[in-house]
């Protein structure tokens, strides 16, 4: 079976503790997983980054790589961002790329690499005006926005589930846009 290479992005939104068994079902779908992380993510699974590494087999990235330094990844065939908060959302559709994950999503717009993206955000946050004209500008330039239903729906303010989101939806999803493994 050959691989095909996967760049999981999260953001610190609870779900992303559970990274890991997203990790192993993708590998399961034949996904060589690179698995990049917000600054504010990569302090939440601190201590689980090196077991992170190993069952990848790649470094976990959050940063930048200095200027001459070779890449340490595969190329992707696929780009998925969950969970993907209200900030790592309007950062990415605005183009403010002063994080690594998206500052690869941003880029990877121009590239013409496919993307799934699964916002994880309450409902205050999604009443926000601006998150709306993100998701309209994501969907705009081809990103494959899983949110509503047959996605993430939010919950109020305070009242998340995080073991009831929807991972499988977007591995499901980077298999349909990447096709199956030879």
């Amino acid at each position: 079976m050959t691989s095909r290479v996967l760049y999981l992005f999260g953001s610190a939104a609870p779900p992303v503790l559970d990274v890991a068994g997203v990790i192993r079902d993708a590998q399961k779908r034949g996904f060589d997983v690179c698995l990049g992380l917000t600054p504010t993510a990569a302090r939440w699974l601190g201590d689980r980054l090196p077991e992170l590494a190993q069952l990848t087999g790649h470094p976990v990235r959050s940063e930048y790589k200095l200027p001459g330094e070779p890449d340490v990844w595969p190329k992707a065939d696929v780009i998925a961002v969950a969970p993907a908060t209200f900030n790592t959302i309007n950062a990415w559709a605005l183009g403010i790329t002063r994080d690594f994950v998206v500052g690869v999503v941003a880029e990877g717009v121009g590239k013409g690499i496919p993307m799934v993206a699964m916002p994880c955000v309450n409902a205050a946050y999604a009443r926000h005006r601006q998150f709306e004209r993100s998701l309209g500008e994501l969907w705009e330039v081809g990103v494959r926005v899983l949110y509503g239903p047959g996605g993430f729906v939010p919950n109020q303010p305070g009242q998340g589930k995080p073991r009831e989101y929807p991972w499988h939806l977007v591995l499901d999803e980077a298999e349909r846009v990447v096709g199956p493994a030879a």
